[in-house]
């Protein structure tokens, strides 16, 4: 089963890790892997490690992190981590390496759930081809697929079981409140 979280709202990795909280209590093993995502001060990644679900990332991360996961800094929006996870000559070697990860996990029979955690960045960047996308799926078909990310390419809708597209309605960002701890990250 495949189930993809796009949209240009937010919720699609939190509703993932919904999905691998549901699976973790019914003694599922869950994998998640971020694409061009590294070294973050994300909640995700705090929160999974300590539950002992694997969290592992394949990007370059804010060189603030640190600080800012320890509150001693804030995120200022500069983008520099998104320029450099979006720069062909480090991300297609990322990109590589996190599809030899998966397929090596997938086919240790070692989990019930791998998330794929924005990978639509890495197949919309041209860093991911659908082939090699479809390669990483069927490296074990009784392995449940989650696929995240904005602007999910429509070209995968037919090899999905359920697609949910999550879009904003009203949210603070609109009136200028900046990411909150413990909401947005």
């Amino acid at each position: 089963m495949i189930t993809v979280y796009t949209g240009q709202g937010k919720g699609k990795t939190t509703s993932a890790i919904g999905d691998a909280l549901l699976a973790y209590s019914e003694g599922k093993k869950v994998l998640m892997v971020q694409f061009l995502k590294g070294s973050t001060y994300s909640g995700e990644l705090m929160a999974l490690n300590r539950l002992g679900i694997p969290l592992v990332q394949f990007g370059v991360g804010c060189r603030w992190s640190g600080m800012i996961r320890t509150g001693l800094k804030h995120c200022t929006g500069c983008g520099e981590c998104f320029r450099q996870n979006r720069d062909p000559e480090i991300a297609n070697d990322l990109v590589n390496m996190a599809c030899e990860y998966v397929i090596k996990e997938a086919k240790s029979n070692s989990y019930d759930l791998i998330i794929l955690d924005e990978v639509s960045h890495a197949l919309n960047k041209g860093f991911l081809s659908f082939k090699r996308l479809q390669e990483l799926l069927s490296a074990n078909t009784l392995i449940r697929w989650i696929l995240t990310g904005r602007g999910m390419p429509e070209a995968i809708e037919p090899w999905v079981d359920s697609w949910w597209d999550l879009n904003s309605v009203k949210h603070p960002f609109a009136q200028g409140v900046h990411s909150r701890r413990g909401i947005e990250y």
